[in-house]
């Protein structure tokens, strides 16, 4: 069994680059709105919550297709939890954006990474520390929370 290794580590974008990060958390957090509003509140499985949205949700948002993707699966984690705790989902408030391998690359030659955003793909510096830099070091992350 692999180990899933969890680290925070901050992006230094430039003041552009910091304005597309912030419209596409704000459209994410409105297609899971969307999303949220649109479907049967029942429905607490990602794929299932994907197969009755995500045609709509991608037409409607200006989200690359995997962006739409996790915005089903993070309407469902947040249902689910909020049905194990007996109460309803309040709302998606846009502070980050969930990415995958496609949206998301780590670039170990020169501490970057590539994201993809409303306008386009963009290149983030890293402020890794040395405990970060060895931890990442030869690895490729897979997933991130931006």
């Amino acid at each position: 069994m692999n180990q899933v290794l969890t680290l925070v580590v901050r992006v230094q974008p430039t003041p552009d680059q910091y304005a597309k990060l912030k419209d596409t958390a704000l459209e994410f957090a409105s297609c899971c709105e969307f999303i949220n509003s649109s479907v049967k509140l029942t429905l607490t499985n990602r794929n299932s919550i994907q197969a009755v949205i995500y045609s709509d949700a991608k037409n409607k948002f200006n989200l690359v297709s995997n962006h739409v993707i996790r915005a089903c699966a993070r309407v469902g984690a947040n249902r689910l939890t909020a049905k194990h705790k007996g109460k309803k989902v309040k709302g998606f408030k846009p502070t980050s954006f969930d990415c995958d391998k496609d949206t998301f690359t780590f670039r170990e030659k020169d501490w970057t990474v590539s994201l993809s955003t409303v306008r386009g793909r963009e290149r983030i510096s890293l402020n890794a520390s040395n405990y970060h830099r060895g931890k990442l070091a030869g690895k490729k992350p897979t997933s991130a929370q931006v």
